[in-house]
């Protein structure tokens, strides 16, 4: 089987990338990061690196594959506009017309739940159920026209497509969730709002990988629909940052502070920034103040019956893998 995998240097994209090899998958890997870049092409991987918005890059990449794996995305919690919508939506829309020129069998798409996001708490969210008005920043925005993106092709031409919704990937090699908490408790501690007394889930990297794959070979029921991926474990904050520092072997140091004035200072850093430092993000954004203190959790149940996925490996195996990896690194 010949895949294309996009955002292949990045987090979720190398994971998938070895395991389709392990597999006896045929793969083309894209990307923006170069240095990966050569690691993956020295692991007898094809690597071209591309910009997701770079049209004739997208639609050449999807000739002789038979199946795209769109990992790529422009993801962060603040940034201008424009930069989102070229990279998640132009780039995507230009595969999918790469994947239609050149008759891809299927199209099986890493979207997020960031659409579901409000300042409020919501708990076990479906699939179908109703999304904010207003997107919550511009990843979020863009992400859900990407989905549309994918629903139209589905729709008009039945290209078959599948979108997952992985929420909070973590794991050996993240670079983000995990590794900003431990660098914020190195500085001093760790706010809580609320006390740390909110519900979350958080999703192992191998575990998205197994959905990916059971993507691949998802009967045509599954075409055209979407799947909230998690660990199934739904976890309070302050559970999980108290099992994060036991596995460590270090006292947790936590400060308690309001929503309202966590709030109201991310505002403060956002307006600051959008007027002085426009190409720097803050070291706050309201969004960030919202996933640490309010709840979100997903119904996995669609992804369990229709695709027969089920989180292999547990939060805890999976923090324990993390600082087994955390520590080497280090």
């Amino acid at each position: 089987m010949k895949a294309l995998v996009t955002g292949a240097t990045g987090f979720l994209g190398q994971k998938l990338v070895n395991r389709l090899k392990q597999n006896g998958y045929i793969i083309t890997a894209t990307g923006r990061n170069h240095e990966i870049g050569k690691q993956l092409a020295d692991q007898q991987v094809q690597f071209i690196a591309a910009n997701l918005d770079d049209q004739t890059k997208m639609e050449s990449l999807c000739q002789n594959q038979e199946m795209i794996f769109h990992c790529g995305a422009r993801s962060a919690p603040w940034g201008d506009y424009e930069g989102f919508y070229q990279s998640n939506v132009l780039g995507t829309r230009y595969l999918l017309q790469g994947a239609l020129k050149h008759h891809v069998k299927r199209f099986i798409h890493v979207s997020t739940p960031s659409i579901y996001f409000q300042f409020e708490d919501r708990f076990q969210i479906k699939e179908n159920d109703p999304l904010p008005t207003k997107k919550v920043n511009a990843y979020a925005e863009t992400k859900w026209l990407a989905e549309q993106e994918v629903d139209q092709v589905w729709k008009e031409h039945q290209l078959p497509t599948i979108t997952i919704r992985p929420r909070a990937i973590f794991g050996p090699g993240d670079q983000t969730i995990i590794p900003r908490l431990l660098r914020i408790h190195e500085r001093g501690s760790i706010p809580l709002i609320e006390g740390g007394q909110v519900e979350l889930d958080i999703t192992y990297v191998e575990n998205v990988v197994d959905a990916l794959l059971l993507c691949a070979s998802a009967p045509e029921s599954c075409f055209g629909k979407k799947y909230n991926i998690t660990n199934g474990e739904p976890k309070l904050l302050i559970d999980l940052l108290q099992l994060l520092f036991q596995r460590l072997g270090e006292p947790l140091r936590t400060r308690e502070i309001p929503f309202s004035t966590a709030y109201r200072f991310a505002r403060l850093f956002e307006w600051a920034y959008r007027l002085f430092r426009h190409n720097s993000e803050p070291p706050i954004t309201r969004y960030t103040i919202g996933v640490i203190g309010k709840s979100q959790t997903l119904d996995i149940a669609a992804a369990k019956e229709e695709l027969g996925y089920h989180p292999n490996i547990s939060i805890e195996e999976g923090i324990d893998l993390f600082i087994r990896w955390w520590k080497n690194k280090l």
